[in-house]
């Protein structure tokens, strides 16, 4: 889902700025961008499957990389035929492998030049794994920008000598509103299953007993929105950018992931977080516990979560984060 929502900036520019755009995703991503853009074509990508049997990632990957490189070779063969049948001249992938061609212009945006892996030997093979498959595109756009401060850390900075890289700023769809605040806690879910169904019911089950206005949003794309209200909990099953801006916005704290994605849009916000890592996703550890050592967020683990005390905790915060946005029309008219 966060490689989905960070393109829409993206799409949005190149639409404002005359071109055709078609779409490729699958799963909830699929949803999501039908809804954000109901007038562009979408076409269905070969989905990649990956589920998370344990809390080790290593083993989680290692599992399942058959099955990764089926779909990466799928979604190259399916991109090949769809240049040829819409008449495509350039490709910007999010962190799929396969979407490239030699023939044609073919950019990748990724933030993961470094994938942290504990495991010394599945470190030096994953990572080589990974920079071989960027490697085939043009060139690797980095949302992030290139100095320090910065969202990423090691996992972009510094960029392998052996890769093509610019850094293109933080691409997130949510800005600042001054509003009332209508909500103590907001929670936005995502990830996947069964972490997100897990997450969902601690969280619900904590915040019966916390005073104000609660309201958690499922990520369940696929079925539309809906909306339910018990006591002072609302549950929604998905909100738009445009509404998810407007309700992060009017609440005073945010429980979530601690995707890349999600940190790049609260880079924009000015409201407190508690971050919490999806059990295993070593990435989001190491980017959860890079804010909270900042100062900046609060990060809890999932079976340690303990909302009411995080609250508290929070009051203590004082840094912001900066604002690490560029001009996304200027970088791109760069390439167009």
């Amino acid at each position: 889902m966060g490689h989905a929502t960070r393109s829409i900036p993206l799409i949005r520019v190149l639409v404002e700025e005359g071109h055709e755009v078609i779409l490729a995703s699958d799963g909830r991503s699929y949803h999501l961008l039908e809804e954000e853009f109901p007038s562009l074509k979408i076409v269905q990508l070969p989905s990649y499957h990956i589920r998370y049997f344990s809390n080790n990632m290593v083993w989680n990957m290692a599992l399942q990389l058959p099955r990764i490189a089926i779909a990466v070779f799928r979604e190259h063969f399916y991109i090949k035929k769809l240049i040829q049948k819409e008449n495509i001249n350039f490709i910007i992938s999010d962190n799929r492998f396969g979407c490239f061609h030699p023939q044609i212009p073919s950019y990748i945006i990724s933030h993961q030049l470094t994938i942290p892996i504990d495991n010394a030997m599945a470190s030096i093979l994953g990572n080589a794994a990974n920079r071989f498959w960027l490697r085939r595109f043009d060139e690797c756009w980095i949302p992030d920008v290139g100095d320090k401060p910065n969202i990423s850390g090691i996992l972009s900075h510094p960029a392998p000598s052996s890769l093509k890289v610019k850094y293109l700023g933080a691409l997130t769809r949510m800005k600042q509103i001054k509003t009332p605040k209508k909500y103590q806690v907001i929670a936005v879910l995502s990830g996947p299953e069964p972490q997100r169904s897990l997450l969902e019911e601690k969280i619900y089950q904590q915040v019966q007993n916390i005073e104000g206005e609660i309201v958690i949003v499922q990520g369940k794309t696929e079925l539309g929105k809906k909306v339910e209200k018990q006591g002072n909990i609302t549950t929604i099953s998905y909100l738009s950018s445009h509404e998810l801006n407007r309700y992060i916005c009017e609440s005073e704290v945010l429980i979530s992931r601690s995707g890349y994605s999600t940190l790049m849009d609260l880079s924009a916000l000015d409201i407190a977080a508690i971050l919490v890592p999806t059990p295993g996703q070593t990435e989001q550890e190491y980017l959860a516990q890079h804010f909270h050592e900042q100062g900046i967020y609060l990060m809890q683990k999932q079976d340690e979560l303990d909302i009411p005390k995080g609250l508290k905790e929070l009051n203590t915060i004082q840094a912001k984060p900066n604002n690490f946005q560029k001009d996304l029309r200027a970088f791109l008219k760069r390439y167009f």
